[in-house]
């Protein structure tokens, strides 16, 4: 140890420092420690080697990157090879969507409603703001989702019910649909049909003529015979998925409705779970096809009068692959089709209007999924049954609701009390069949009614109407007395959907309680309305409302006579059917003056047309196109 004394006096102290860091306190510490001391000559300076790094802190920062990297290794494995894992990721991903989506609206609706405002003006902006935020979330995450979600955007941009803002932001999603990539449908195809699409196409587009939420179709060309096709395919993650994703809407719509009563949508999703294993069984579509074409059948057992519909043939059908006879033909609203093809947009119009109140009315089987997209027209061929120089083509049959007797006869009475002038009696009856028909409490009825009609009240409908009301304007006395909507109506409409206290939640108690069939009609109603207002049609808004009152008064005469012939109706048959034949009569007569009406503003539109443009302007202002 004397040499160490020895040591200059910065080096004894740097040695000092070591030792006391790293050696024990025992008499054997120098010579057994781990520290190599390296004495060197006087001459020349002492040093130790730097320290080694820290072995455990090394493996630290190894053991970071290695779990992660295994985790996502084993992750993706997982979620490629085992199923249940997918299914809980995506689950989890789509879930997380819709409920902040419905969560935020909620919270929204909560505190808009709750706030106090300086002006009706300021409400006005604020509500109509509250229901254009909450629609574009949900819109967002619906789109996000796909596939059944998009199904569930359609449905709610077609209930008449919901403020605007809310169908307006829903109805892009009719069109709003991605094409399944080819090789999944191949090996779609070949897993349903057994065969690849090339042992039974000589042709076959890959590219889609049409892509719903459910399905896509293609165009091909049979090898046996040589004939043109439409083959529907059904989207292949839909049935791997679908369960999951009902179940999903059911938790979020129940978490909603937990935690805000008020705001209660269980009903769509339980309508979901009934009717979307049925849309999604092609052979279900196919058996609905063949019922409605005998419906419309000279054989059928129903009321025969000749119809423009026609229905494709189904060539085949798996649970996922229909295959069905081509149409050429365009969407019903394409005014530039009519016009070329030389078809009266009005007629087409009023035979749409036919075409579903005879379905609902008589038939008591109607199709719960009509828009435009399922709707062509074209030429009528040769020995076609249609009285006119049209065929309405009817698609896509997944979906079907049958009326019993008693429904359908009430619904058809409650028609009727809309079409009659305003009195005590009446406005009894309206509501009387209301609540037969939807279960609507009276103070749920203005609701309702502004449903049906597609207005905002008739006379005596707001049991509280406010005599000194600005925006108050003439109310109608039936739905036959209404004039074209004014600007106070439609004020009047909005400020009732988004102002009148309480209405928000009398609409959802609404959707609530109409039954679903019913609800469906009322779907029908507002699709014949819309396709009315697409087609620029010349004649009053109030003339297919009348083609329905004619249908409802066949369906209660025909219900009134098979009682009296059953004896369960103690009437003079004499009468029942004289008060059909002039009730009838005097409808057919209203029908007859409307018709010459819009047949005199269109003439006024041709000559106006062929004096500004000559004879090309005047057939574009005839066919609406100007």
């Amino acid at each position: 140890m004397s040499k160490l004394m020895s040591f200059p006096r910065g080096h004894h102290q740097l040695l000092h420092l070591h030792l006391n860091l790293n050696l024990k306190p025992s008499s054997q510490s120098l010579q057994h420690s781990s520290i190599r001391i390296r004495i060197k000559s006087p001459t020349r300076s002492f040093s130790t080697p730097p320290p080694r790094p820290n072995s455990r802190r090394a493996k630290s920062w190894l053991l970071l990157p290695t779990t992660t990297l295994l985790l996502g290794g084993a992750g993706y494995i997982a979620y490629e090879h085992y199923q249940p894992f997918r299914h809980a990721v995506l689950a989890v991903a789509r879930c997380s969507r819709v409920a902040e989506a419905a969560l935020l609206g909620a919270i929204d609706y909560k505190r808009t409603f709750a706030r106090e405002y300086a002006s009706e003006e300021e409400r006005m902006e604020a509500y109509s703001g509250c229901h254009s935020r909450s629609a574009r979330r949900v819109l967002k995450a619906l789109l996000a989702n796909g596939g059944v979600f998009i199904k569930l955007g359609q449905h709610m941009a077609s209930l008449m019910v919901l403020p605007p803002e809310w169908t307006s932001t829903m109805r892009p999603l009719q069109d709003k649909c991605d094409p399944t990539p080819y090789p999944a449908l191949q090996s779609l195809f070949l897993s349903d049909m057994g065969r690849p699409i090339e042992d039974i196409f000589d042709e076959f587009d890959p590219e889609p003529i049409g892509v719903a939420s459910l399905a896509q179709v293609h165009v091909g060309r049979m090898k046996e015979g040589g004939r043109k096709v439409a083959v529907k395919l059904q989207h292949p993650h839909l049935a791997e998925f679908c369960d999951i994703d009902m179940e999903m809407v059911e938790v979020t719509l129940g978490w909603i409705k937990y935690w805000f009563p008020d705001f209660e949508f269980t009903w769509l999703a339980e309508e979901m779970r009934l009717n979307l294993p049925k849309e999604m069984n092609f052979i279900h579509e196919a058996s609905n096809a063949a019922l409605t074409t005998s419906h419309f059948s000279p054989s059928s057992p129903y009321p025969h009068t000749p119809t423009s519909l026609y229905i494709p043939a189904v060539i085949g059908a798996t649970k996922r692959v229909l295959i069905m006879e081509y149409i050429q033909g365009a969407r019903v609203d394409d005014l530039g089709y009519l016009a070329r093809e030389g078809i009266d947009r009005n007629k087409v119009a009023l035979e749409l209007a036919r075409v579903f109140s005879r379905m609902v009315f008589i038939n008591g089987w109607f199709h719960a999924d009509p828009h435009p997209g399922n709707l062509l027209i074209r030429r009528a061929p040769l020995h076609s049954r249609s009285p006119y120089n049209f065929e309405i083509v009817l698609l896509d049959h997944g979906l079907y609701f049958d009326l019993d007797p008693e429904l359908r006869i009430n619904y058809s009475k409650l028609w009727l009390s809309l079409i009659a002038d305003a009195s005590p009696e009446v406005l009894a009856a309206r509501r009387k069949y209301a609540e037969l028909v939807g279960n609507i409490t009276p103070d749920l009825y203005p609701v309702f009614e502004a449903a049906i009609t597609g207005r905002a009240a008739l006379e005596g409908t707001w049991e509280d109407d406010d005599p000194t009301d600005k925006n108050k304007f003439k109310r109608a006395s039936s739905m036959i007395d209404m004039m074209p909507q004014t600007v106070e109506e439609m004020e009047a409409i909005r400020d009732a959907v988004i102002n009148r206290e309480g209405l928000l939640l009398s609409v959802l108690d609404v959707l609530r309680r109409v039954p679903r069939r019913v609800l469906m009609v009322l779907k029908l109603n507002d699709l014949t309305r819309s396709l009315d207002h697409a087609l620029a049609t010349t004649h009053s808004s109030v003339r297919i409302f009348l083609i329905t009152a004619k249908y409802c008064m066949t369906a209660v005469w025909l219900d009134d006579k098979r009682r009296i012939q059953e004896g369960g109706l103690l009437l003079n048959p004499y009468v029942v059917f004289r008060t059909y034949v002039t009730g009838y009569s005097g409808i057919t007569l209203l029908e007859a003056a409307m018709d010459a009406q819009a047949s005199t503003v269109k003439m006024v539109a041709w000559l106006r047309g062929l004096r500004s443009r000559g004879l090309i302007g005047a057939h574009q202002a005839a066919a609406g196109l100007s």
